[in-house]
């Protein structure tokens, strides 16, 4: 993959690319996101900017997760560090959903914290309806809030309301049968 990169980003990113298997961090983060800012014809500082904040983003997640959190959860974690979830909000989840079912959870946080709703309160609601659900209808609910946004509802409203099983765009129930 890294190939398909030019050499001057290669050049600026190869250093950070070379000491994150060292700590045990996944890579494909560093390169998809020097990836992504190939194909949006970023520049190569901003490139290696963005990769060099991911890297912190993946040994702060390292941190909060542990030792033996996969390469999805760091990717997940790191992300959700960045929409604003504090560490204490990815320990909080990875306690309650233990190993192998933690990077979707960790994932929706990260959307609907990016989206507007706070942090601690997309934690509680993820993971409330994460013990009852699969992983494709978390991210089944998580589409609908964002369209729910994307229609005008606000971000803490729609999650809560999708994410206890109640239609925020439903019509009001009024008692008129007609």
């Amino acid at each position: 993959l890294l190939n398909r990169l030019t050499p001057e980003p290669r050049s600026l990113i190869g250093p950070v690319l070379a000491s994150v298997p060292a700590a045990g961090l996944p890579v494909e983060p560093l390169v998809e996101r020097a990836l992504e800012g190939t194909s949006k014809h970023a520049s190569s500082e901003l490139i290696a900017q963005v990769v060099r904040r991911v890297a912190g983003d993946l040994v702060r997640a390292r941190e909060a997760l542990g030792p033996d959190a996969g390469p999805e959860d760091l990717a997940a974690g790191a992300d959700a560090l960045h929409a604003g979830a504090a560490p204490a909000v990815l320990q909080r989840l990875a306690r309650a959903l233990g190993r192998g079912r933690l990077a979707v959870p960790l994932a929706v946080t990260a959307d609907l914290t990016a989206r507007g709703v706070p942090a601690d309160s997309a934690a509680t609601l993820t993971l409330a309806r994460a013990r009852s659900t699969s992983d494709a209808d978390l991210l089944a609910l998580e589409r609908d809030v964002e369209r729910d946004i994307a229609l005008g509802a606000n971000p803490l409203g729609a999650t809560a309301g999708r994410f206890s099983g109640t239609d925020v765009n439903a019509p009001a129930q009024t008692g008129f049968s007609g």
